[in-house]
């Protein structure tokens, strides 16, 4: 059997965005820590991502956008050099560092690296244990914690590099993957399934259009109610569309412990949902799925629930 793929890369560790940030780099420590003592990671096919080319993200960034995220860090040395403080803000939840360019690559070029993989046949399926995550980087603009739409570059990817034609994006962050949306909005060879806390972040107007199944959920919206809108919303669309490969937008966000959302779903639910997602998979797309971290802020759950999403990929 073909091993499932651990791509990561030291760089997405360097990048923060101040003292007690809830995205800080102690997010991949507590990942790999829990996949190293529960020995899944001995399991896992481990791979050191290739950064990202500005070429490759322009399949689904504007140039001036990614020209404006180089040029803030480049101003930001500069700052530095003089004197001046460690972080540029972008708005109040999104800060640069010095690593932050380099860190982004990393992460979009992991996305890419197992799409290129898994699609190859290398791998049976991958995970990306990266940072910063991506879904709500939008076309021209970065926020709530993203820069580049790590999954969005990679959906591209396949399409226009690979020679795919159809590709299926799930997301279940607690947060709408408004960048996802409007990156992919329209693009009928690129299906977006989510479900997301509503009202919440980000005060977004969700697009109407045929390729999005995107489902709004109360607070406290439990993992039964949850796995409903997978059964009855998610899979007739995605059983429909017959992707050739599953992206996943993995936030662990929505878990009952996560201070950052206030849904209620635990380790288990993330099985169900995986494995829902893995048959649709094995039924069209010869079992390709490439999930990229995304949220996911309360260490132990995070952790914990990493973990339940490995494992079912890797059928351990």
């Amino acid at each position: 059997m073909k091993p499932t793929g651990y791509f990561t890369h030291p760089l997405c560790v360097r990048h923060e965005m101040g003292p007690g940030h809830p995205e800080c780099p102690q997010r991949l420590g507590a990942i790999d820590d829990r996949l190293l003592i529960t020995g899944v990671l001995d399991a896992l096919e481990q791979r050191t991502a290739t950064p990202a080319a500005v070429a490759e993200l322009e399949l689904a960034h504007d140039r001036l956008h990614i020209a404006a995220i180089r040029g803030l860090s480049d101003e930001l040395r500069e700052r530095i050099a003089a004197g001046g403080p460690s972080h540029l803000s972008l708005d109040p939840d999104t800060a640069l560092n010095v690593h932050t360019w380099e860190a982004a690559l990393a992460a979009a070029g992991a996305a890419i690296d197992a799409t290129e993989a898994v699609v190859a046949g290398e791998l049976a399926n991958a995970f990306c244990a990266v940072r910063p995550p991506g879904h709500h980087a939008c076309r021209d603009r970065a926020m709530g914690f993203c820069f580049f739409n790590n999954v969005a570059v990679a959906a591209k990817y396949a399409l226009q590099r690979l020679g795919l034609q159809r590709v299926a994006i799930v997301d279940f962050d607690v947060h709408h993957g408004n960048g996802t949306e409007d990156i992919v909005a329209g693009d009928e060879r690129i299906l977006m399934c989510s479900f997301y806390q509503h009202p919440y972040y980000p005060a977004w107007n969700h697009r109407d259009a045929p390729n999005l199944v995107n489902v709004p959920v109360p607070a406290y919206t439990k993992g039964l109610d949850v796995r409903e809108i997978v059964e009855m919303m998610w899979l007739p669309r995605l059983q429909a569309h017959q992707p050739q490969l599953i992206l996943i937008s993995a936030g662990f966000d929505a878990h009952r412990e996560d201070d950052l959302g206030q849904l209620a779903l635990v380790e288990q639910d993330y099985v169900w949902i995986t494995q829902r997602l893995m048959e649709v998979a094995k039924h069209h797309a010869k079992g390709r799925i490439v999930s990229v971290l995304e949220g996911g802020y309360n260490l132990s759950a995070l952790a914990r629930s990493v973990e339940a999403h490995v494992r079912t990929l890797a059928e351990l």
